[in-house]
């Protein structure tokens, strides 16, 4: 059997370290590079039991500390933009895992295509900003994007066999957060602690503040846009409280596959590091005869506007959700931060996007530059609050 080699970016995050059990449970794939923020004593334990070539820590002063803790091994670390970009494109590797947070990840996702890697794809940034760059050098490059997230590895799944012609609409499913069915009044006072306790699933606190107001499910409308080639308005997100069932999708004649299964992120990931094979994966399975009932609600885009601002920003297209995912990238840090509350963080986005006027196909480094503008607008108006 072929050993798989895998690139890790993201390493020590919540998908990343999933990836890395995916992997310790299969002796025929491979880590050749991780790639992580600042988090060197984790960092360290995956070096120590994975051996990579090549190891990045985004932080200059945690990579210098890293190489002195690691004397005398094989690894090679390196730091900054420069040595993500030299994991990803590591000439070993057959696949990399982007899971970095953030428009971090544009950059590293670009040079890995370009070097021909596969793409296991958890960094929706990456295409809710730049997909018109993204998914024109996937079909120039002949490289397969395979996506991690959980709602878009269901339609996938759900497509498989099909022709994309045939599809009526995506049905994006949301569990609803933390918050479902409240209104905007009975959340004014809601606390980072309140925000952080996600009702199904285990993820990091950047992307559980984005599921409690649901721009998360805005920003996986816009990256289903690009991975599927449909309009926006072709996507119907329903609220499917116990997420049993991760996306559907509608065809023209009126049949609806939907892709079941319990809340594992461990599932989508496996699937996109081994298709089109499908392997066992430990775990809890679905009992439908202890199931009851699988129930549907319409999503409250009043109350969670900023799923409402998503699909204006998807229908506005060009430059305008990078302007929706940065001032959300800020305005959730600030929240994380307690320097405002938590119904700013839609109000802040909508402001961004209020002053901002749309470049219809923006270059990378237009994107790059209006990401910085929208952070450093967000920091001179909002950094010193103390709520």
């Amino acid at each position: 059997m072929k050993t798989k080699n895998i690139a890790v970016l993201g390493s020590t995050g919540s998908i990343g370290t999933q990836t890395l059990e995916i992997i310790r449970n299969n002796k025929d794939m491979n880590v050749v590079s991780l790639a992580a923020g600042s988090n060197i004593s984790l960092l360290q334990k995956q070096i120590e039991e994975f051996s990579p070539n090549v190891v990045c820590v985004f932080d200059e002063k945690k990579a210098k500390e890293l190489r002195e803790n690691i004397k005398g091994a094989k690894t090679k670390i390196v730091a900054g933009m420069e040595g993500l970009i030299e994991c990803a494109i590591i000439s070993e590797a057959d696949i990399v895992v982007a899971a970095v947070v953030g428009m971090i990840g544009i950059r590293p996702v670009m040079e890995a295509i370009k070097a021909g890697k596969d793409i296991a794809f958890a960094n929706k940034e990456t295409l809710v900003t730049a997909g018109h760059i993204i998914m024109p050098m996937i079909k120039k490059y002949g490289v397969k994007l395979l996506p991690v997230d959980s709602e878009h590895a269901a339609i996938f799944q759900s497509l498989n066999g099909e022709n994309h012609a045939d599809i009526d609409k995506i049905l994006l499913t949301a569990s609803g957060g933390p918050f479902r069915g409240k209104k905007r009044e009975e959340l004014k006072n809601i606390q980072v602690e309140d925000a952080l306790k996600h009702p199904n699933w285990a993820m990091g606190r950047k992307i559980t503040i984005d599921s409690s107001t649901m721009v998360n499910k805005g920003l996986e409308v816009i990256e289903a846009k690009w991975l599927f080639n449909v309009s926006c308005d072709d996507i119907q997100v329903v609220v499917q409280p116990k997420s049993v069932i991760h996306s559907m999708v509608q065809f023209k004649d009126g049949a609806v596959i939907a892709q079941l299964g319990t809340p594992d992120m461990k599932l989508p990931i496996q699937y996109a590091l081994t298709y089109p094979e499908r392997r066992y994966l430990p775990g809890e399975r679905l009992d439908f005869w202890k199931m009851s009932e699988i129930t549907f609600e319409k999503p409250d885009m009043e109350t969670f506007k900023g799923l409402k601002l998503a699909y204006d920003a998807c229908r506005e297209g060009g430059s305008m959700p990078t302007v929706l995912n940065a001032a959300n990238e800020k305005a959730v840090a600030l929240f994380l931060e307690k320097k405002i509350a938590y119904l700013q963080i839609s109000d802040i986005i909508e402001e961004c996007m209020c002053k901002h006027t749309t470049i219809k196909e923006p270059s990378l480094e237009e994107i790059l530059e209006i990401e910085q503008n929208v952070y450093s607008y967000i920091l001179a108006k909002y950094n010193d609050n103390i709520i």
